[in-house]
């Protein structure tokens, strides 16, 4: 159990910091400005610029499906699977 939230708990860390690098590289306009991070990028004409707006997509998405699945879904699965092993057995 303690290895599932670790493993949840690095993805949730790295896709954070990876979502926060390119989200302040791309979607900040202005550190003054109340909306940081969710900003619709701007100014993105390259094909680099594009790649790292997608990479940026790629780490929140990250950050929200790693820790679901290891803190969610494998538990979640492994009872299923306990429970009718247990029905099978009897």
């Amino acid at each position: 159990m303690a290895d599932e939230f670790m493993k949840g708990l690095v993805l949730f860390s790295l896709g954070a910091l990876g979502w926060i690098t390119f989200g302040a590289w791309y979607r900040t306009p202005s550190y003054y400005e109340v909306v940081q991070l969710v900003n619709a990028p701007e100014g993105v004409e390259t094909v680099y610029g594009t790649i790292g707006v997608l990479t940026g997509d790629v780490f929140y998405w990250l950050m929200i499906l790693g820790p679901l699945t290891f803190w969610v879904l494998i538990p979640i699965s492994r009872e299923l699977r306990s429970s009718v092993d247990g029905e099978a057995a009897n």
